[in-house]
């Protein structure tokens, strides 16, 4: 099975040098999205849901962010809804999806166990199990893209990379492993995803359920529990997703956000960054109105007066009115207190959202958008037609993503706490265990 073959045989060293700097670079990123999460009423919600609903048994593992032991389905859940719960973690456009705010908690999760029971996991081992769950659970996005109609949200499918990274680190054997991929797919949620961003909530993106499901699927399979066959996995017709594993990297096709708001919005804010940055006469004081020119699906989003950070979040006008009000948008701009802050909902006020027809004909090949900006002394100032910043075409610098992280997480950790996890990130690979990180990333 080439599959199982991938999962079992990978080594990093085999991976090109440019998808292997992507998966650090999305460890980093994801690792700095949960930072920037730790204290919101998501993560607080689900972290006692963890703590009082999965308590540690046969199994134990650390809550992220946070110490206290709970088993790792627990962790899972957590670790899912937690990376969930900041929308910043980067993004893919054939599967319509995310891998990493699934992958990397629940790996950890795994790691962590293992640690807590002895056994050593080196940091290229953690990291060829990062890189063999981003694949194939992208992967397992364009299968099921390609066999069911219905937008699914990431959890939908996520579960299967969580599986095949965590069969790397468990050790399942080919028979384990079909099985558990069976397992999670049969019981992987249906999640469709439209109806979040109409009625945006907690659930967002279903990473925490397809974070349960992968975790739940490994321990069956080694309890003996069968499986059917994961027809995303095995059906003759989706063939052309899997038959160029190895060869071909999906992870280069990952896109990565600039700020915590759905990619739908990121063409708006990406448009108003450089149209700011051009003509700073554009400031909150002198301006009378924001047309933003878009696809349906972004129009859809609206977002003026968001209830909650998942509207926030969730919405198009909210986030840009934030960016032209405060010169950025973090995790202190969408959630807490921000939701109701005047500065930003005045100038929401002033934001129109329409559908652009030549925009929707080139979606989703294409995610665009134009904005307008009349202004109080009467010029009115035009975008071209923009793409998101951070796509693999307007791809992010090492700066950028460095100062990214600085601004998701210096909501809650100093300037040294920030140092020595990104220190821990760039050696993971020469690192002969994985303890300094996961101490990092598992203490309060």
């Amino acid at each position: 099975m080439l599959l199982f073959n991938f999962v079992q045989n990978l080594q990093f060293n085999q991976v090109p040098e440019k998808s292997r700097t992507l998966i650090k670079t999305s460890l980093m990123d994801i690792v700095g999205v949960l930072a920037g999460a730790k204290n919101n009423q998501t993560s607080d919600n689900i972290r006692h849901f963890a703590a009082e609903h999965y308590p540690a048994n046969t199994l134990s593992c650390r809550l992220l962010f946070d110490g206290r032991h709970v088993s790792p389905l627990g962790a899972a859940w957590a670790g899912g809804f937690s990376a969930d719960s900041l929308d910043a973690h980067e993004g893919h456009f054939t599967s319509k999806g995310h891998a990493g705010a699934t992958v990397v908690p629940t790996l950890l999760a795994i790691a962590d166990a293992c640690h807590e029971q002895g056994r050593n996991i080196t940091g290229e081992e953690f990291l060829v199990a990062v890189t063999i769950a981003y694949e194939t659970a992208l992967r397992a996005g364009v299968a099921l893209m390609d066999s069911a109609s219905e937008y699914h949200a990431s959890g939908a499918f996520s579960g299967l990379g969580v599986v095949c990274g965590g069969a790397r680190l468990l050790g399942l054997n080919q028979e384990e492993f079909q099985h558990a991929l069976g397992i999670a797919e049969y019981f992987g949620p249906r999640c469709p995803m439209m109806r979040l961003v109409d009625f945006p909530s907690m659930l967002r993106d279903a990473h925490g359920a397809g974070a349960y499901a992968g975790v739940n699927a490994l321990f069956m399979a080694q309890a003996g529990i069968t499986g059917a066959p994961a027809e995303t996995v095995e059906k003759n017709r989706l063939s052309h997703c899997w038959d160029d594993l190895g060869t071909r990297w999906e992870i280069d096709a990952q896109y990565f956000k600039p700020w915590p708001v759905c990619r739908w919005a990121q063409p708006a804010l990406t448009a108003v960054t450089s149209m700011m940055r051009h003509s700073p006469e554009i400031t909150p004081a002198n301006i009378e109105s924001v047309t933003v020119e878009t696809f349906h699906e972004s129009m859809r989003l609206q977002g003026h007066f968001p209830k909650n950070a998942d509207e926030a979040q969730y919405g198009l006008a909210f986030p840009l009115a934030a960016l032209i009000s405060r010169g950025q948008v973090g995790p202190n701009e969408v959630t807490g207190d921000a939701i109701q802050a005047e500065d930003i909902l005045q100038i929401s006020r002033l934001i129109e959202i329409t559908e652009a027809q030549d925009l929707s004909d080139r979606f989703p090949e294409e995610i665009l958008s134009r904005v307008s900006i009349q202004l109080k002394d009467g010029r009115c100032l035009t975008s071209p037609i923009t793409q998101a910043k951070g796509d693999p075409e307007t791809a992010m610098s090492q700066a950028e993503f460095k100062a990214k992280f600085e601004l998701l997480a210096s909501v809650n950790f100093s300037q040294e706490r920030m140092d020595s996890i990104l220190n821990s990130l760039d050696t993971l690979e020469q690192a002969k265990n994985c303890e300094a990180l996961f101490n990092q990333l598992m203490s309060p």
